[in-house]
């Protein structure tokens, strides 16, 4: 069963077209939002084990822009990479699409959780830049040091289990309902039950929407292995960082620390909310990018 949207309305007014491309030996599969317009072009990079949905509720706030939303490799409708998915393999495949889609203009760069990581790297480690980049919910700090690094060592195990398994079974556990509508449970903080309700069938829906065992297992040590602080000294690009001040995974004190170890970034914090800015609080997030990327270069 599918919950509607509370954001539908809006994404409905915003074109919308899928596309695919080959990139660095697989094929992407990409989602265009609006058309090229004097605004800037965003390319949008979801988190661990999510698809190019998760974003939808922010994009539905940026009518007027023009966005490309692609599933990262493995998940969704993409096809694995040739290679590992670790940061470098998923820094080189972001390099690669963007240099791919071949726009006049460099597009805005946004990451969300996982997708913080995967562009700071990617802009650290390769040719990639950007006019501006956009970090929601950065993952500021190893996340075995999180507010809840206990629930990360549970993962850790949770994820180790889905390797050591018989294949069945281990696909059985890592596509688990419950696991994930724990998961889904724990990170929501909205007390808006349609909006709680909407937000766990979206991860029954979407959250194990992977390719293969080794896709997840490969990902998930990246998300865990890695974190922004790592990458952040040499993104010289104007960053924009949007962090929660109930995040589960990142504290505030870390997101100061690692604003701080930019070149040139600004970091706003959202109240009552997580993890998942992206769908509870996605109008206020927009307002925040929809200011950034109307601010003067210096």
């Amino acid at each position: 069963m599918t919950v509607r949207s509370p954001y539908a309305a809006r994404l409905d007014r915003i074109p919308v077209a899928r596309r695919s491309i080959s990139v660095g030996g697989s094929l992407t599969s990409y989602w265009e939002y609006g058309t090229p317009s004097d605004r800037p072009t965003l390319v949008m990079v979801h988190g661990f084990r999510g698809d190019h949905h998760g974003l939808e509720p922010v994009v539905a706030h940026l009518e007027g822009f023009h966005i490309l939303s692609p599933d990262l490799p493995g998940f969704g409708e993409s096809e694995p990479l040739p290679g590992t998915h670790d940061i470098d393999g998923y820094g080189a495949w972001l390099n690669s699409f963007v240099a791919a889609i071949d726009l006049p203009v460099a597009p805005v760069i946004l990451g969300h959780s996982f997708g913080s990581i995967i562009v700071s790297a990617s802009l650290a480690r390769t040719a990639l830049r950007a006019p501006r980049v956009i970090l929601v919910n950065p993952i500021a700090a190893p996340a075995l040091a999180g507010p809840r690094g206990i629930l990360t060592r549970l993962a850790v195990f949770y994820y180790q289990m889905g390797a050591w398994l018989p294949e069945p079974l281990g696909f059985a556990l890592l596509r688990n309902r419950i696991i994930v509508r724990v998961m889904s449970e724990t990170m929501a903080k909205t007390r808006n039950r349609d909006l709680r309700r909407w937000i766990h069938n979206q991860h029954d829906l979407y959250f194990s929407a992977f390719g293969n065992r080794a896709v997840v297992l490969e990902a998930f040590r990246a998300s865990v292995g890695n974190d922004v602080s790592e990458f952040a000294a040499r993104v010289v690009d104007r960053t924009l960082l949007i962090a929660a001040d109930r995040d589960d995974i990142t504290p505030v004190d870390a997101q100061h620390r690692l604003v701080d170890a930019f070149p040139d970034a600004t970091l706003e914090i959202l109240p009552d909310v997580g993890h998942l800015i992206h769908y509870e609080v996605p109008g206020p997030a927009a307002d925040l990018i929809r200011a950034f990327l109307a601010e003067e270069p210096e």
